[in-house]
């Protein structure tokens, strides 16, 4: 996810303050039921921080990788 991080970080301009370029910080989540029982974390997000006023917008890095289901079931065999 290195180039995905770098590009939010580059081009982010934030709408509270207008300030250019952020800090990327990812955040992992489980869902419901059985992926909740067995602590599978599927659900990725980017926070990114405007570096000057500290608002912060969430990206889904599900969506912005453009990865399908089978991506997600690898990842979590794998332990990424």
């Amino acid at each position: 996810m290195g180039k995905i991080e770098d590009d939010l970080a580059g081009a982010f301009v934030c709408s509270k303050c207008l300030h250019s370029g952020g800090h990327v910080e990812h955040l992992a989540m489980s869902g419901t039921g059985l992926s909740r029982l067995l602590e599978i974390q599927a659900y990725r997000y980017a926070f990114v921080s405007c570096k000057n006023c500290g608002f912060t917008e969430i990206f889904n890095l599900k969506i912005l990788a453009g990865k399908d289901d089978l991506g997600t079931i690898l990842e979590v065999i794998f332990a990424d």
